[in-house]
């Protein structure tokens, strides 16, 4: 990421730079009236010594004596100390600089439901692909303080691919381990294997739509799966394992946790780069019928929080109390003008005119999703999804009050959050 940095504008506080200005001009015209004063007395007293008797020793007398005088002059200016005025109050100083960043461009992620598959069943049919893009960012800082920044403005300098994912709405569940040596389909239209587990590595070679393949290995979200002679690395959620039946089932495991036992793992500093383990039921019931979802905005968007869960590795129930914060219930001008819960992109000095507008709530929830695990919940290096690695860009520590230090200026938000994820733990 290539980064150019320019100071753009220095601004200080206007109240304290009209003091310091009145403190030196008082200074000023107090030194300049002494210094007449003690020139008029000491012109005054050697004429009128010489006049009298021509005296020189009362003369070096008074000479002395307006000598003590100046010093006591000198003396009471130093007693305002500029210097410590100027240093302390250039603390204050605000200066704003402008940041050209090479930044990638998140790709949307497009849900469609099948009822062919079994409910809870995530199958994805086309992968997404990052662009690229240039980002003009305006930062602020007080001193030596971050305050904020403010995106001005973006050019596109690679296009994204979007991601279609296909959701089972059918009436059966289907869970399933996967093993080693297991044959599996490929679901999206065209799949690439790749060298590495990384959707940026070498190409092996593409495989077309309900190719069957044996896996080799297991490595997380990834599957090294060998088709003929080809071997290669893919996404977990490209395949699919079948029944004698060729009905379609997970390849990924599913467990059902008590209330007690959920309970115990809520803490205001619990990890948020893990997920919460509701099911998609659970997510369903503690986010539904709730009094203050009166445009049932939350409710008809349980599933993707469960979703994004399921396939970014955080904890899903955070994610929707940060939206019912943010949100207002979907209430807010930007949740229902631009079905964005989280009021992401906006900022404190235009925050309607700077949020991101999207299509459907689906897509915000992804997206704030992916932005929060690549950038603030965990370390710079980490492996997350699509193979991708953290940039941590934003991350102090994987917490609510690790996130509340970059992502919200409200010191009181991380427990609005936990608030509302109580909340929510407490409906099941």
């Amino acid at each position: 990421m290539k980064k150019v940095e320019y100071v753009i504008e220095t601004k200080k506080n206007p109240i304290k730079r009209k003091i310091i200005i009145t403190v030196l001009i008082i200074v000023l015209l107090v030194s300049i009236l002494l210094l007449t004063k003690f020139v008029m007395q000491k012109v005054n007293g050697n004429s009128e010594n010489i006049a009298k008797d021509g005296n020189i020793q009362n003369s070096i007398s008074n000479e002395v004596v307006e000598e003590k005088r100046d010093i006591s002059i000198e003396r009471n200016i130093n007693v305002l100390d500029i210097k410590n005025i100027l240093n302390e109050n250039t603390k204050n100083v605000e200066t704003k600089s402008l940041v050209v960043d090479e930044m990638d461009l998140d790709y949307k992620t497009i849900y469609r439901e099948n009822p062919n598959l079994a409910q809870g069943m995530i199958k994805t049919v086309q992968e997404g692909l990052d662009g690229a893009q240039q980002v003009i960012v305006v930062k602020t800082y007080s001193g030596n303080e971050y305050i904020g920044e403010e995106r001005v403005t973006s050019r596109v300098t690679k296009g994204t691919v979007d991601k279609i994912v296909e959701i089972g709405t059918g009436k059966d569940t289907y869970s399933y381990t996967a093993q080693v040596g297991d044959t599996v389909y490929v679901t999206p239209e065209t799949l690439t294997l790749r060298k590495l587990n990384n959707t940026k590595s070498e190409k092996v070679c593409t495989l077309k739509k309900n190719t069957a393949v044996q896996i080799v290995e297991i490595k997380g979200e990834w599957l090294r799966v060998k088709a003929d002679k080809y071997v290669g690395y893919a996404q977990s959620n490209c395949f699919e394992g079948r029944e004698k039946d060729n009905t379609p089932f997970n390849i990924e495991p599913g467990k059902e946790y008590t209330k007690e036992e959920l309970l115990k793992s809520l803490d205001k500093n619990m990890d948020l780069n893990k997920p919460s383990g509701f099911t998609l039921d659970q997510f369903k019931k503690v986010l539904s019928g709730n009094p203050a979802d009166t445009k049932h905005v939350i409710e008809d968007n349980a599933k993707y929080f469960y979703y994004a869960e399921k396939q970014y590795n955080i904890n899903g129930i955070y994610l929707a109390s940060m939206a019912i914060h943010e949100g207002g219930w979907g209430k807010s001008r930007i949740a229902q003008d631009k079905k964005n819960l989280f009021g992401y992109g906006a900022y404190d000095r235009n925050p309607y005119g700077g949020s991101y507008s999207f299509d459907t709530y689906a897509e915000g929830i992804d997206l704030v999703a992916r932005v929060l695990v690549k950038h603030y919940i965990n370390k710079k290096g980490t492996k997350i999804f699509d193979g991708q690695t953290a940039t941590g860009k934003y991350y102090n520590g994987p917490n609510l009050k690790g996130v509340n230090t970059r992502y919200a200026s409200d010191k009181n938000w991380a427990n609005a959050i936990f608030k509302w994820m109580t909340y929510l733990y407490n409906r099941l």
